[in-house]
């Protein structure tokens, strides 16, 4: 073979490889309003780049928009993906979809929020039980193991809100009998309704002792709420963003638990990639959490997980 034909196939074979076009994962998170989902599509657009697989992330305006989250999933299915990232609102209302994706052998990688179901390969998430179940032990030990606390949690049907709300209320009643949960209200992750709900508590239950808030958009909630009222109860909250960080840091929010949301979004698209490969997957990949406070929020693994 003459060194220009070997050439000429050398460039041929270059120009099929860069022509092949990249695996596509579509993720469909739970929603926009909170910073946590902007740190997932952090991760999960530097492990896309990492990887080299083209990566879109979206997810409705708010956690209550279960429909639309469930059109976003049958829009993305249509695009026909490599892979399929989702974090579901509702456990149940997306397995018809979810079956659909698995007749057509795309992977589907559940994320935060996963779903009732053994189809998706794996779920990439923090232990909620387990993370909830520290906030119930922080929170006890704030009010002197005795008294009345409360649970404003973001839904009542997606995987996290349930796992929160049921590993904050079964450590309490197992390990800390003389702390009395009054109610466990929903607010929709949102803020403002939130608040509301927060301030209705506050009214009906005078003697309370504290708050838990079960995702970013819960845990501002109850601390607009408590500030409106001029109230001051324990408040322990979740996830972070710059409202919750500036009331830990002046103390008017005890702490919260943090998870590592760049790390989900990362190792979503790294398991895709994994998924592709055939490569064997564990049920669950275990993203990790930590409590902060005033005390610790400034250690650098702690930093490293918060977002603003």
């Amino acid at each position: 073979m003459t060194l220009g034909l070997a050439a000429m196939l050398a460039l041929a074979g270059a120009a099929r490889a860069q022509s092949a076009p990249e695996p596509y994962v579509a993720l469909i998170s739970k929603g926009f309003q909170h910073q946590f989902w902007q740190a997932v599509k952090t991760g999960a657009e530097k492990a896309g780049q990492d990887y080299h697989v083209r990566v879109t992330f979206e997810g409705p305006e708010t956690e209550a928009m279960v429909d639309k989250q469930i059109d976003m999933l049958a829009a993305a299915l249509a695009r026909k993906p490599s892979a399929l990232g989702f974090a579901a609102l509702d456990s149940q209302a997306a397995i018809p979809l979810l079956k659909k994706a698995q007749a057509q052998h795309i992977p589907v990688i559940a994320f935060d929020s996963g779903v009732d179901s053994t189809i998706p390969v794996t779920t990439a998430a923090t232990d909620n039980k387990a993370a909830a179940a520290q906030a119930a032990d922080k929170m006890a030990a704030l009010i002197g193991n005795e008294g009345e606390v409360a649970v404003v949690a973001h839904d009542q049907t997606s995987r996290t809100g349930m796992d929160r709300r049921d590993g904050f209320v079964e450590r309490m009643k197992a390990s800390h009998p003389k702390v009395k949960i009054v109610t466990v209200q929903y607010g929709g992750g949102d803020q403002l309704k939130s608040t509301e709900v927060t301030k209705s508590i506050l009214t009906a239950h005078p003697n309370l002792k504290g708050i838990f808030g079960t995702n970013e958009g819960s845990a501002i909630g109850v601390i607009n709420g408590c500030r409106e009222m001029k109230r001051k109860v324990v408040i322990v909250g979740f996830d972070s963003g710059k409202k919750q960080t500036d009331a830990i840091r002046e103390g008017f929010e005890a702490g919260a638990i943090t998870q590592n949301p760049v790390g989900i979004g990362y190792k979503t698209v790294e398991a895709a990639v994994k998924a592709l490969k055939g490569e064997k997957l564990p049920k669950v990949i275990d993203t990790g959490f930590y409590w902060y406070d005033k005390s610790n929020i400034d250690d650098p693994k702690v930093r490293a997980v918060l977002y603003d």
